[in-house]
């Protein structure tokens, strides 16, 4: 097969689809390989690099779409790309369709096959190509809120870990998933006086045993998430339900019992948000106020470290890739957990979950695969 990895394009975005290593696996698999002139730019791999791990270097976007069986890429693909997709053509990255109608008509209508590696899944129930990506953006929220916390950034102007004979800041997290425990990690390793709530009492159990009375646990009831929010300095929106927009926990009413220039710090932006305050900024322009409260809703916050987020993304998705490669919609047939991927397929919408977001029809796959 011929693999197409064009130049990220979306504001501040920096990762690349396949690393010089991942693009040396899949010539090694006997596919070729075809990257956009300075596609690795923002991971320090430049078309030598790529070159010599036995990729050919296109000059344009229009070239690789052009010539590519599949494309790989990490961020959804934006509107001057739906129209370089065509039926038949393999799309493989991360989507988040739910909020995104124009996204979704463009593939739709494009033809295109489009695998989603937010909704692959794994013999656990996990999400194996969003976890990755989920450690790095929990970790670097407590980065943005500690920040977004300054008085020079509008912040109350309050240190996370505090110091001898000065509380530190309190940071309630909403969601116990990957981000949320990467985000309860970093934010009790600088001290924080640190919640975590979820619905899920196994997972809360888990948290409870990991960092060892370290971290207060919740179940995230309205009121403990209302308490939770009143008394913190930081808040963390690191709620998922896999493909679907994220639920709103936070409204604009309880942002005025809330402390003044306090920190809400969206992960779930991509897939909407759970705030209902929350959208979506750059890493540019990463804050702004509402009802003088802070918020943090940067929707690639990944980006902001591409060489980490690059590797770490692509060991994940290889594999998948590979066998999407080598097997082309065969991979999606034979592997449940590589089909629980699949979103869009010739022109039908094949995830219920996104389906119901935007109240569409849906085709399960199965049955769209077999037609």
């Amino acid at each position: 097969m011929r693999v197409g990895v064009p130049k990220e394009i979306k504001v501040e975005e920096y990762r690349v689809g396949l690393t010089p290593a991942s693009v040396r696996e899949y010539v090694a698999h006997g596919h070729e390989v075809v990257v956009q002139r300075g596609a690795g730019e923002g991971i320090g791999s430049g078309d030598d690099v790529y070159r010599q791990a036995g990729a050919r270097i296109a000059d344009t976007a229009e070239e690789v779409f052009s010539v590519a069986d599949m494309i790989v890429k990490v961020k959804e693909p934006q509107p001057s790309e739906w129209t370089r997709l065509r039926e038949g053509q393999i799309i493989f990255t991360y989507l988040h369709l739910a909020p995104d109608v124009p996204q979704t008509k463009g593939l739709l209508a494009s033809g295109c096959t489009a695998v989603a590696y937010e909704t692959v899944t794994d013999a656990h129930g996990g999400l194996p190509l969003l976890a990755p990506m989920s450690e790095v953006a929990g970790r670097l929220a407590i980065e943005a809120a500690g920040a977004a916390l300054r008085k020079s950034a509008d912040g109350m102007g309050k240190l996370l870990g505090g110091v001898p004979g000065v509380p530190p800041a309190r940071v309630a997290v909403i969601g116990g998933g990957v981000v949320g425990t990467h985000a309860a990690r970093m934010a009790a390793g600088l001290g924080s006086d640190v919640t975590v709530l979820d619905r899920s009492l196994p997972r809360l159990r888990v948290l409870d045993d990991l960092f060892a009375g370290r971290v207060r646990t919740r179940y995230a009831t309205l009121e403990a998430i209302e308490q939770e929010i009143i008394a913190a300095d930081v808040v963390i929106g690191a709620v998922l339900v896999p493909g679907a927009s994220a639920p709103k926990l936070v409204s604009r009413a309880q942002l005025a019992s809330m402390k003044r220039r306090a920190v809400l710090v969206d992960v779930a932006i991509d897939q909407g948000g759970c705030f209902e305050t929350s959208k979506p900024t750059t890493h540019q322009a990463p804050t702004y106020l509402v009802d003088d409260i802070v918020h943090y809703c940067v929707a690639n916050m990944p980006g902001a470290v591409p060489v980490t987020s690059s590797h770490a993304l692509n060991h994940a998705t290889l594999p998948f890739g590979l066998a999407l490669a080598s097997k082309e919609l065969r991979a999606l047939v034979e592997d449940p957990h590589l089909r629980a991927g699949l979103n869009i397929h010739r022109g039908r919408i094949t995830n219920r979950a996104v389906a119901e977001s935007q109240n569409l029809a849906v085709v399960m796959p199965e049955e769209a695969l077999a037609s």
